[in-house]
């Protein structure tokens, strides 16, 4: 983002209670963070043992890992699913994967989407024609799209937060060509320091992504 100097200004999305305690006073555990949005209650982590920190995953804990995403969300059986490291990681990448143009991001939003379609090239613009980015339900103010509202060829739909209404996924699209679901491990469950993410969807962009991410 730029401020009115036109100087490059580094994007806040919280989480810095570091900061806040030098700036405001007390420790850590004194504060509430309302700033992520990340389960202030995680799911219990069990123990791990030494391999699993010394050795790289196998394809098999792969495949079991995205057979565990299928099962969970109810994922169409035609939708490609790609495991990434947080869904920052697609939101990072998938710009670069397209063409640019221009793009349609509803405001307020989630500021990493512009920042990302903006750094590929791309001009952000509510005319946009070519790609729709929504986060559903949207942060901050909690929005929920209806598939009827994601008109353009290719629509990337963040649900990081949607685990709170599964019930409002709109998982169904990514069966259909140009539709790209984003998900989100460390908000729902609790576990941000996990960076685990999936991107979901039919479209051809999801193999050039799991290429890209190794």
């Amino acid at each position: 983002m730029f401020d009115s100097t036109g100087k490059i200004q580094p994007r806040d999305h919280g989480g810095q209670l570091e900061t806040a305690c030098a700036l405001y006073g007390g420790l850590p555990e004194d504060w509430i963070d309302l700033s992520t949005g990340i389960n202030p209650e995680p799911y219990p982590v069990i123990p791990f043992s030494a391999d699993d920190f010394q050795r790289l995953p196998s394809a098999s804990a792969y495949n079991s890992l995205i057979a565990a995403a299928r099962a969970f969300w109810s994922i169409p059986n035609t939708a490609h699913v790609v495991a990434t490291a947080g869904a920052s990681a697609a939101i990072a990448a998938l710009p670069s994967l397209l063409p640019p143009s221009q793009v349609a991001i509803p405001h307020p939003t989630y500021n990493e989407h512009q920042a990302a379609f903006t750094a590929a090239g791309w001009r952000v613009s509510d005319n946009a024609q070519a790609v729709q980015v929504v986060v559903h339900p949207n942060n901050p103010d909690g929005r929920l799209w209806r598939a009827k509202e994601l008109t353009r060829p290719i629509c990337i739909i963040d649900e990081s937060f949607c685990d709170v209404t599964p019930q409002d996924s709109l998982i169904a699209e990514a069966g259909k060509p140009g539709r790209i679901i984003l998900k989100s491990f460390g908000k729902f469950w609790g576990l941000a320091g996990l960076r685990l993410g999936f991107a979901i969807g039919s479209d051809p962009v999801l193999e050039q992504l799991e290429n890209r991410l190794g």
